[in-house]
Order: C-alpha cells, then sequence, then structure tokens
C-alpha cells in the first residue's frame, strides 16, 4: 500500500493510504448509485461506511482515522 500526505482546508497533513479493493458487482452498482444520487465519489461513499463502521465498533475511540491510531496506541499498552 502506498501513504501519501494530504493537506486539508486547515493547512494540516494528514497521511493516507491508498488501497485497492474488490467488490461484488452487485455492491459496486449500488455504491454507484448512492455516489450519483448524493454527488460524491465512490470513494467519498466507501470511506463514510467505514468511517460508520468504525464508530460502531469501538464508540469510545476517537472519529475516522484517528480511531486506527488510538486502537494501535491500546494494543501496545
Amino acid at each position: 500500500m502506498r501513504i501519501q500526505a494530504k493537506r486539508h482546508d486547515s493547512g494540516a497533513h494528514e497521511r493516507s493510504v491508498r488501497a485497492s479493493i474488490s467488490f461484488p458487482e452487485e455492491q459496486y452498482q449500488v455504491l454507484e448509485r448512492i455516489a450519483a444520487e448524493n454527488k460524491v465519489s465512490l470513494a467519498w461513499v466507501v470511506r463514510d461506511a467505514i468511517d460508520g463502521y468504525l464508530k460502531s465498533r469501538w464508540p469510545l475511540l476517537p472519529q475516522g482515522t484517528d480511531a486506527e491510531v488510538a486502537q494501535q496506541r491500546s494494543e501496545r499498552s
């Protein structure tokens, strides 16, 4: 996987990792429809779904990509 630094509107850099993911055709078509209906990218839909999954799985951890960092820290302790 490739790690990239991205700059957000606040000027802060956030590291991101590029991943290639395969979906069953039916799931992919549903994701494309959701993206088109909401006028967002398919990548945004997938990131939003993953963010929701992480929030439901580890509700006491920070939101979004911070959840992964917090989980890694807790595993080291």
